[in-house]
């Protein structure tokens, strides 16, 4: 799915029918590298495909190599205006830059981060937003619609085209939807880069969560974009998990467990909420590829989530054990967790 030119952070492709990869970054202040070598271990252990540092002066290029030396995954510096940051993080040995070729000044100084880019093999992150519009490209469309958002992204990219550097990632990110589908979906029509998706400022984890899985769900379905980021006012581990979650939802990540519950209604006569809110913690870095049923009663159990590999039906004060939809045995209700996850071991 996705773009057909692929390029490659680190030992990750993006685009080119390479599966979507999951990113997210580091909220740590820059001058902490030890707090950021220690969220980005969090982030990897999360199953983060990419961690992206900001890099907003010469002290922040240390994080660097302190983050290479420490995580596996590539790392990406977050530039914005300053073309000597760029080049230093090149020589620092990151594994993607996010600059605005625009926005950094004259040709001399495109060509220079062009060139020390394609030196090493470092793909360049184009990355435009609703505030990052050109004047120019505002007053043409008088405010920041889809078409403007593409059309920004794609003149940034023909800045880097003119020194032959093609290694490049797309993102036109907005704070509304539907916006964000459009430019993505022109963007789509008009080129043929790796795309990078998601909604910005998308909000807090609740809300953040339901714009970013509108947003990407739709664009992933119709095979747009290569690359995601759920971005929350939260801890950058739960973008991940949240990005897996709507991965997984599309069927486009099937390792790890598919979680499916009831919604319960006045047959069920044990705590439902309880006990899936407590699976579902449980088995949260389980990586079997399984599915997992927790069902409020027998009338929607064993019979509506027959698919599921293995799964619990609750009774009155307790609970049955099935797997493929075959009843296994019955246990009381506050054994139900512990033998559901006694038989997910023995899968």
């Amino acid at each position: 799915m996705g773009s057909k030119i692929q390029v490659s952070a680190g030992n990750l492709k993006i685009g080119g029918g390479a599966e979507v990869s999951v990113q997210s970054m580091l909220n740590v202040p820059s001058t902490d590298i030890d707090g950021s070598v220690n969220q980005a271990k969090a982030l990897e252990k999360s199953g983060c495909q990419i961690i992206r540092a900001a890099i907003p002066n010469k002290e922040a290029v240390r994080l660097i190599p302190a983050l290479k030396e420490a995580v596996s995954v590539p790392i990406v510096a977050d530039i914005h205006f300053d073309y000597k940051l760029a080049l230093e993080a090149c020589a620092a040995g990151v594994d993607k830059i996010r600059i605005n070729p625009g926005n950094i000044g004259s040709n001399d100084r495109v060509k220079a981060v062009a060139d020390a880019c394609k030196q090493r093999g470092i793909p360049i992150r184009i990355g435009v937003n609703s505030g990052s519009l050109e004047k120019e490209i505002l007053a043409k469309y008088g405010h920041p619609t889809a078409q403007a958002l593409c059309d920004s992204a794609l003149y940034h990219a023909s800045l880097l085209e003119k020194f032959d550097f093609n290694d490049i990632v797309l993102s036109m990110k907005s704070s509304t939807v539907s916006t964000m589908i459009s430019a993505y979906e022109l963007a789509s029509q008009q080129c043929d880069y790796p795309l990078h998706l998601g909604v910005t400022e998308a909000g807090t984890e609740r809300m953040g969560i339901i714009k970013s899985a509108a947003g990407l769900g739709s664009l992933l379905l119709h095979e747009i974009g290569d690359t995601i980021r759920v971005s929350l006012t939260a801890d950058p581990v739960r973008e991940v998990y949240a990005a897996y979650d709507i991965l997984k939802a599309l069927d486009l990540k099937q390792d790890g467990v598919q979680f499916v519950s009831c919604p319960t209604c006045g047959r069920t006569r044990i705590n439902l909420v309880k006990i899936a809110n407590e699976v579902e913690e449980r088995l949260k870095d389980c990586k079997k590829n399984i599915k997992v049923a927790v069902m409020g009663c027998v009338v929607n159990g064993p019979g509506e989530a027959k698919e599921a590999d293995i799964g619990i039906a609750g009774g009155v004060g307790c609970g049955l054990v099935f797997k493929k939809g075959e009843i296994l045995y019955k246990v009381p209700e506050d054994k139900l967790v512990d033998a559901l996850l006694e038989e997910i071991e023995k899968l």
